[in-house]
């Protein structure tokens, strides 16, 4: 599988992203696929099911909910490890999700919360970078 992923114009840039090994760059391409099948960012979030769904009646707003879990449960715990891996390397470049999930900790959020939430954010700048690449060629 490692071989296979090699040969794609986006595992070198997979591959450079913070708390993203030889192990987990071939599974996060394999789960999420052709990233060019969503339509923007958010349609790559609610594949994973990390999406909080609304919630909101007349002036009603509901601010505690939970992800949808509607998407690929492979890709959340891939997902999850590439955020545990973050949080034991500490990236000092390229750290934008790690600095997040600081933030997120320091703000009092329980850690999956923070983790699910720094997910979301390494999964928008995933489909950046790798739109990138298929929008070059």
């Amino acid at each position: 599988m490692s071989e296979l992923a090699k040969s794609l114009p986006e595992f070198s840039t997979v591959r450079s992203m913070s708390g993203v090994g030889d192990v987990l760059a071939p599974r996060i391409i394999a789960e999420i696929g052709d990233v060019r099948q969503f339509h923007c960012a958010a349609a790559l979030i609610a594949y994973a099911g990390i999406d909080t769904p609304p919630y909101e009646s007349g002036d009603f707003r509901a601010s505690n909910r939970k992800i949808t879990k509607r998407g690929v449960a492979s890709l959340r715990k891939t997902g999850y490890e590439i955020m545990r891996a973050l949080k034991i390397i500490q990236p000092q470049n390229d750290n934008a999700v790690y600095q997040y999930l600081i933030k997120k900790e320091n703000e009092g959020k329980p850690l999956k919360i923070a983790k699910i939430t720094a997910l979301n954010k390494f999964l928008r700048i995933y489909y950046s970078r790798v739109k990138e690449i298929y929008s070059n060629s």
